[in-house]
């Protein structure tokens, strides 16, 4: 039996080392050099950074255990939940006490919220888990949020919803943030922490796991670029490449078209699809000639274009370096990179006393970041209309949005269901 991974970002990883581990051979091609897909490292002037700046949460059960197989755990610092905006607000989960009390905790003592509204945020999750978190019907983000104070809205649940949906609160899935409050805030007093890199996001887990596929047999193919795949009645070819009998596309969905083109029975795949829309992810890294402090490794802008802060001389080797993160669409669009570096640059200074100037900054941005998370979005499922083609990737219809754990889920469904296929007695 021999299995195909097209696409060596964290789903395709996740796919190939589930298949390794059930003995199965594995042949991984990725177009490009670096692995890790939309989370993964790049080198500028000599600086080597992630593409978008991202963070993990206890609750990503998935991505922790494969990470310890391949052995990257060692790459994440943990940390309780804290949520801070210096001068306006605080909430801060602690590590001693157990689920729930420790978010309840968390809410009685934080900064910056007055009693009414931290009762109100206890009311809010008290009647989502009353629901066991699921809607009647799918809505706005916004409209769930109706009737809960405006700065609980800003530091908060929006911030949340951003950060995990990229996504704004005005068209973003209620059920979906739902389920991401269910399996971190109201679940076991780990699932809440924060993850937080303290390698780049290809060292993270992409090379644990190629270094894994490797010693175990299997072949990575970087710099490999698949065109198309093709099909004969019990075998599929992959630009002439095979016989493999079973293939996982663990492409980006604006990549699926073009190697499914000569497949018609996926033609309705490729039109919904198509139909998908994408939201940016812009990280702003401002490097500056002396150390530079932040608060905590990582505080949220309450006021500005930068959503998210992150310090990097505390969480990796790099002096002086601030990320900015800024999800969805928004303002930001309009400016020009220097410009909106340099907007970042005065954010940071109101948090940062005597700040100099920056000796060097970057902009980069993910336009097809990650799909519109939207009430009611229909996903496709991981089997396709041919047996034995499977897909993965973040955009894989789940309880997740698109999320590093929701790539890695994907990926670990997709081989499953390529096992179970290998396993079943012909007919």
């Amino acid at each position: 039996m021999r299995i195909a991974v097209i696409g060596g970002g964290y789903a395709g990883m996740a796919a190939a080392v589930e298949l390794c581990r059930a003995g199965i051979i594995v042949e991984l091609f990725e177009a490009s050099r670096t692995l890790g897909g939309r989370a993964r490292a790049v080198d500028l002037d000599g600086v080597r950074i992630d593409n978008g700046a991202h963070i993990l949460a206890g609750a990503y059960t998935e991505t922790l255990r494969l990470l310890a197989l391949v052995g990257g755990a060692d790459g994440l610092r943990r940390q309780p939940l804290r949520l801070e905006y210096p001068g306006s607000m605080r909430i801060a989960t602690p590590a001693w006490l157990p689920a729930p009390l420790h978010l309840g905790w968390a809410l009685l003592t934080a900064r910056g919220l007055a009693a009414k509204e931290k009762i109100a945020a206890l009311r809010f999750l008290s009647r989502l888990k009353a629901r066991r978190f699921r809607l009647a019907q799918d809505e706005t983000v916004a409209t769930l949020l109706t009737g809960q104070p405006d700065r609980l809205r800003r530091f908060l649940w929006e911030p949340l919803c951003l950060a995990t949906l990229n996504t704004a609160p005005d068209e973003a899935s209620a059920q979906v943030f739902a389920n991401v409050l269910r399996d971190t805030l109201a679940a076991g007093s780990g699932a809440s922490d924060l993850l937080l890199p303290i390698v780049d996001l290809s060292a993270l887990f992409p090379e644990p796991a190629a270094r894994y596929l490797e010693a175990h047999g299997a072949c990575v193919h970087r710099g490999k670029r698949i065109e198309s795949a093709c099909r004969t009645d019990k075998s599929f070819f992959l630009d002439g490449r095979g016989p493999f009998d079973q293939v996982i596309l663990a492409v980006a969905p604006y990549h699926v078209a073009g190697l499914i083109d000569d497949l018609p029975e996926l033609r309705a795949l490729a039109e919904r699809l198509a139909g998908l829309d994408w939201q940016p992810i812009v990280t702003c890294y401002l490097r500056y000639p002396r150390p530079v402090r932040l608060p905590w490794p990582m505080i949220g802008v309450a006021e500005g274009n930068a959503q998210w802060l992150f310090d990097l001389e505390a969480l990796r080797d790099l002096p002086g370096t601030i990320a900015a993160v800024i999800s969805a669409r928004g303002r930001h669009q309009d400016l020009l990179p220097d410009a909106l570096a340099a907007r970042i640059h005065t954010e940071i200074a109101a948090i940062v006393p005597h700040l100099p100037p920056p000796e060097w900054q970057r902009v980069i941005v993910e336009q097809r970041a990650t799909f519109s998370c939207r009430p009611g979005l229909q996903r496709p499922a991981t089997a396709t209309a041919i047996p034995g083609l499977w897909l993965a990737g973040d955009y894989v219809a789940s309880d997740y949005p698109a999320t590093i754990e929701g790539a890695v889920r994907s990926g670990v469904r997709a081989a499953a269901a390529a096992i179970e296929q290998t396993d079943r007695p012909k007919a």
